[in-house]
């Protein structure tokens, strides 16, 4: 399937499949969208809620649609300012190649280390996790969603699948009971999706899900607990 490289609204890159008339992030703002939707609403709104904020001493995150890898390199420079240790966990059916990798501009601007992290990432093997910086560990897996199995393992989904026009099968209430399980205790999902069969399947799968504003471009985004 044909690949493109493109620029979004903000400046920052990313990938559109013109088959499918669908990009891997925001046309509005690929970073400004993963910073709202999975940082902001995802990741801080964990850590910051009444449950957590006074006894988080490191977190674990799973990655629904490693893709590109903005989501975990924004995470990785979030956990390094906040010295928030943190293991994550990208699933990818279908990586990147290096040509598209060398045409992405996500540490343009950033500090000599962090582009060395950015490219560490990408180079690491998959399969095994591996030490990107003092605080951040990478375990990337080549394989479907469908696939995952994990148990009570993760305090934060980013649900960043492509969307249920395109891939309806991964926004199912059989993927959501995945996540669920996947999640410890009081996790949260956040997803940029607020398709109503997919927020009820997230429904039927026991989240309690909320609709947020959404980031630039967008009106709403879901966000989901598994209480």
């Amino acid at each position: 399937m044909k690949r493109q490289i493109i620029t979004t609204e903000d400046g920052s890159k990313t990938i559109h499949i013109p088959e499918w008339n669908e990009q891997y992030h925001s046309k509005h703002g690929a970073i400004q969208e993963a910073n709202y939707v999975y940082l902001e609403k995802g990741l801080v709104g964990f850590l910051t809620s009444e449950k957590h904020k006074e006894s988080i001493q490191d977190v674990s995150i799973l990655e629904i649609g490693f893709g590109t890898g903005l989501n975990a390199f924004l995470t990785l420079l979030y956990a390094e300012k906040h010295q928030l240790p943190t293991k994550y966990v990208g699933v990818e059916a279908y990586p990147i190649t290096e040509e598209e990798l060398q045409s992405l501009n996500y540490s343009e601007g950033t500090l000599d280390a962090a582009s060395a992290w950015f490219n560490k990432m990408h180079s690491q093997p998959w399969e095994t996790f591996e030490t990107v910086s003092d605080v951040f560990q990478l375990k990337k897996q080549k394989k479907s969603f469908l696939e995952i199995d994990a148990i009570s393992e993760f305090d934060v989904i980013y649900f960043d699948a492509f969307g249920p026009r395109v891939q309806p099968e991964l926004w199912t209430e059989a993927i959501f009971k995945a996540m669920f399980a996947a999640l410890k205790p009081n996790g949260v999902l956040v997803t940029y999706c607020v398709q109503g069969h997919a927020r009820r399947a997230m429904i039927s799968a026991g989240f309690k899900v909320e609709k947020l504003d959404g980031p630039p471009g967008k009106r709403h985004m879901l966000r989901a607990y598994k209480l």
